[in-house]
């Protein structure tokens, strides 16, 4: 059975984030289990506020129709985003947006969505672990893109001890988990190759 592209991406792009440590992490995980690994920063796909209006003059940003690409490239997508006021942060929320709009020749709607996998983490300071942020991803990819998510998921508390000078989790559960939803994504996209 061949080896599944997974994508990583990171849903923050401040500096010193426990988000981009984590993906990180996801990385060297998904290499050590030996996949085709891509991780990008959707600092590298700017786009405006979702706004109907500017769609409707213009269509979807470039940007939009690139980060689609690069999703659709790939079997599996694993998204390291941090919680705004016990949600999804903006920055992921508007990505998903935007490529929920994109279609290309036949595409159906939302294809960027279907027929891969995802799997969710996230590293926050607070004592949830980001787990409330998780849900509303879950709920935006699930039920509103129609997207398959994998139930395994990485909740980091205390993200600001979490991490040993290496950037490397220090507890072992945690450690564990992040193997586990790694494995997890890994399997369930060789099954929708």
């Amino acid at each position: 059975m061949p080896s599944p592209k997974i994508l990583v991406i990171p849903g923050s792009l401040r500096a010193g984030s426990h988000n981009i440590k984590l993906a990180a992490l996801m990385v060297k995980e998904l290499t050590l289990l030996d996949v085709e690994v891509t991780r990008i920063s959707l600092e590298d796909y700017p786009l405006p506020i979702y706004d109907a209006n500017l769609e409707n003059k213009a269509g979807p940003p470039a940007n939009a129709l690139a980060l689609k690409q690069m999703i659709c490239a790939h079997q599996g997508v694993f998204f390291a985003s941090p919680e705004y006021n016990a949600s999804i942060n903006p920055l992921t929320k508007n990505s998903i947006d935007w490529v929920s709009r994109v279609r290309e020749r036949n595409d159906p709607p939302l294809a960027a969505y279907k027929g891969r996998v995802f799997a969710l983490g996230s590293a926050s300071p607070g004592p949830f672990g980001g787990m409330r942020g998780l849900l509303a991803l879950r709920q935006s990819l699930e039920i509103g893109c129609g997207a398959t998510v994998i139930p395994e998921q990485i909740s980091v508390m205390n993200a600001e001890h979490a991490f040993n000078e290496r950037d490397e989790l220090a507890d072992t559960r945690s450690a564990n988990q992040l193997r586990n939803v790694a494995q997890r994504l890994i399997d369930t996209a060789r099954l929708m190759t």
